[in-house]
């Protein structure tokens, strides 16, 4: 008896060592395994930040220049993009020039600068023609007058008449006895081509003058009794006053929820998609659209496009 049991406990312990042997093997291999694991995905990071940092290595050597041409109403932004841009990439020059945004889009076609500098949407001919439209912001067409007018309201179906020759004199709104002096930019201006045809005037506006610049158009109204104007609601300040359509006032938060009638596009056009374009371009947009690129945006009162 004393025989048997001493075999049944051999068995037991001789059972039990062989589990816990099978045990210790399984743990083993899951060990190995997650190791393994480990240094895989050690190895992984490791391969995608010496590419990131090789390829900001690169980039952070570029040299060259960029060129852009176009609109007057962008200069702001250009010239605060541009500045921000080349601290960062001082291997690289920008160079703007101001020409109007038909001129930028015809230089662009050309083949004469990269950037195409445009504040409207650009037109069917434009596209067809190989340029591509890319917004890198929004901006608001702000209607201004000289700031002894007492008319601080219009709705868009006057606002139309007085473009038009129809309303030519401030009494007829409720204002002073007064006649209106009408402002606008130059034909192939961005700024007038979004207007007209926000406002559907387009080919029918009757202008005292034609200005070729922003300023110039702010300046006139800010000097001018009667007169009335339209400009980049980034370049108002309180020199003139700004006045509201249909009771809606020309305000970034009015432009986002859609209420306000003159908003418009500003556009730094290619010729091909982005992704053609060579390692310099590549990189501007690329910092347009980075959080440095957004902050200039901001900064210069426009809107960052979603």
């Amino acid at each position: 008896m004393k025989k048997k049991l001493l075999a049944v406990l051999c068995a037991t312990g001789l059972l039990t060592a062989a589990l816990t042997g099978c045990g210790n093997s399984e743990a083993q291999t899951t060990g190995a395994e997650q190791t393994e694991t480990t240094v895989a995905e050690t190895q992984e990071t490791e391969d995608t930040q010496a590419t990131e940092e090789t390829a900001a290595e690169d980039t952070a050597n570029l040299s060259g220049t960029i060129s852009l041409a176009g609109s007057t109403s962008m200069e702001k932004l250009c010239e605060a993009m541009s500045e921000s841009f080349m601290e960062k990439y001082p291997g690289i020059t920008v160079t703007v020039e101001y020409t109007g945004s038909g001129a930028g889009l015809e230089s662009l076609a050309s083949g004469s600068v990269d950037i195409g500098n445009s504040s409207r949407h650009l037109k069917d001919e434009e596209l067809s023609g190989g340029a591509v439209e890319n917004v890198v912001a929004i901006d608001g067409i702000a209607v201004i007058e000289d700031k002894e007018n007492t008319v601080t309201d219009i709705s868009a179906e006057d606002l139309a008449k007085i473009y038009t020759g129809e309303i030519s004199n401030w009494s007829e709104l409720g204002g002073k006895d007064e006649a209106i002096v009408v402002i606008g930019r130059e034909a192939g201006s961005g700024t007038r081509d979004a207007f007209e045809e926000l406002l559907e005037v387009a080919d029918n506006c009757a202008y005292a003058q034609e200005l070729d610049s922003t300023g110039a158009v702010l300046a006139k109204v800010a000097s001018t009794p009667g007169a009335i104007g339209y400009v980049s609601l980034d370049v108002v300040d309180d020199s003139v006053i700004a006045i509201s359509i249909d009771g809606t006032e020309p305000t970034e938060e009015k432009i986002l929820e859609g209420n306000y009638l003159l908003s418009r596009p500003f556009v730094m056009a290619t010729n091909g998609e982005i992704s053609t374009q060579n390692d310099l371009v590549k990189t501007w947009f690329d910092y347009i659209k980075s959080e440095d690129g957004k902050s200039v945006i901001s900064q210069v009162g426009l809107i960052i496009p979603e």
